[in-house]
């Protein structure tokens, strides 16, 4: 009898867990109408709030913001024209070129959305990167990150950020956690089905905003050129990895322009614009053999073999001698190989050019504290916690100003690492130093 009792009781919890699954635990997809599980509700406004904070971060994430106004200027004019015209036009879409060699795009919750690079070189017309762009903006009109979270995956990191307690300017475990948000938005993978329903709905945007839809369908067989016989590696990291990508969603896609756009494919208004989209690329072109460069370099750094790296990233700057990103590579290279003075100059160098990427102050400020200059160093690491908080940043700017007499303050900050990292070095060595330093 009690085990007959307890299953049955077990049932009738399970019954109205569903129950309450189905009547309550609902929410809407704005582009199709159709209504989708969820554990708990994400209103606009926070959706939006969450594309806020983590979009920064993942941009920073990715090697920063390409430093062209005029190419995200227009990127941005592109995407904001497509956005306009989805299910749900009154979001803040924000569109940006990421300083990344890996062929990529992403969308955040609230319109949040970047194209890399690596993968806008590789394109040659504008019709062709409005079918990026509304392809992204279209997981953003199904809400497709936010049904993640809905379903739990990113449940409680979510909520840290929805409270508004990441809102802080320090380091410390809630700061670490918007940080395990950003990293899980971007390495969110995209289901097949969703990725089918976007392709569609950017197709439609982009018709809608008088494109020809072959600058589809050349995306397409362009992306499948890259899986065909075996995936570039390139690829199988960046967009492939979270969009999953075949033959036969091409095929589906060139089914659905054929039946529903017929027209748009023959008609002259319909544009692939070539030329305004050439002519926004044309300097990221001129640059892209010594990008090529700078990723060989990389490679070369990654095998330990730092005299052939750092050859290789001054091959680069006699190509592209204004490139912040490859005057960090060469700092940074140039600190593993123990050389700190030309290392100084390469990153001051790249804050010279590019002020916004964390990566560059924080070898900047490793430098300067390396070379017993405690003032540079905290205003060098404070420039890159702002950018991107991180542990080794964090830990740095401890060390700055214990350095400069401020006890407090490097005591907070060893805290707040040891406290985020309690089972890391990191922050094993934080809170020695951070005992030791109590004990003075």
């Amino acid at each position: 009898m009690p085990v007959r009792s307890s299953v049955r009781g077990f049932h009738c919890l399970y019954f109205l867990l569903v129950l309450f699954l189905l009547c309550g635990g609902c929410s809407v997809n704005p582009a199709t109408g159709k209504k989708e599980l969820a554990l708990f509700q994400v209103p606009v406004a926070e959706e939006v709030a969450i594309g806020e904070k983590t979009f920064p971060r993942a941009l920073q994430q990715m090697g920063g913001e390409y430093p062209d106004p005029r190419l995200n200027g227009y990127v941005n004019d592109v995407g904001r024209r497509l956005g306009r015209l989805s299910q749900r036009p009154d979001l803040p879409y924000t569109f940006r070129v990421v300083n990344d060699s890996t062929p990529n795009a992403f969308a955040l919750p609230g319109g949040f959305i970047a194209i890399s690079r690596g993968l806008l070189v590789h394109l040659e017309n504008e019709a062709q990167l409005a079918a990026v762009l509304g392809h992204e903006v279209g997981h953003v009109a199904a809400r497709h990150s936010v049904q993640g979270m809905q379903r739990g995956t990113l449940f409680n990191a979510a909520l840290a950020v929805l409270s508004g307690v990441t809102a802080e300017t320090g380091y410390g475990p809630l700061a670490e956690q918007a940080g395990q948000l950003t990293a899980s938005l971007l390495e969110n993978s995209y289901s097949r089905d969703q990725e089918r329903e976007s392709d569609m709905l950017g197709i439609d945007y982009m018709v809608r905003s008088g494109y020809n839809p072959t600058g589809a369908v050349q995306l397409q067989e362009f992306f499948y050129s890259k899986i065909e016989g075996g995936a570039e590696p390139g690829w199988l990291a960046g967009l492939f990895r979270t969009h999953p990508f075949s033959r036969d969603r091409m095929l589906a896609n060139e089914d659905y322009i054929r039946v529903n756009f017929p027209q748009a494919l023959r008609d002259p208004r319909h544009e692939l614009r070539p030329k305004p989209f050439l002519d926004a690329t044309a300097g990221l072109r001129k640059v892209q053999p010594a990008y090529e460069l700078y990723e060989q370099a990389r490679r070369l750094e990654a095998g330990d073999d730092l005299v052939g790296a750092i050859e290789t990233y001054l091959r680069a700057l006699e190509i592209a001698p204004n490139e912040a990103l490859i005057y960090t590579g060469l700092g940074l290279a140039s600190i593993k190989a123990g050389d700190l003075n030309p290392a100084r100059r390469y990153l001051i160098k790249s804050v010279q050019l590019d002020g916004d990427y964390y990566q560059s102050h924080l070898g900047l400020g490793y430098v300067h504290l390396q070379q017993e200059d405690g003032a540079a160093a905290v205003q060098s690491l404070e420039r890159s916690m702002e950018l991107l908080p991180t542990l080794q940043g964090g830990f740095l700017l401890a060390e700055g100003n214990e350095k400069l007499g401020r006890k407090q303050k490097a005591l907070e900050l060893f805290r707040a690492v040891a406290e985020a990292d309690p089972k890391g070095k990191l922050g094993r060595t934080a809170a020695e130093r951070m005992r030791t330093l109590e004990s003075r």
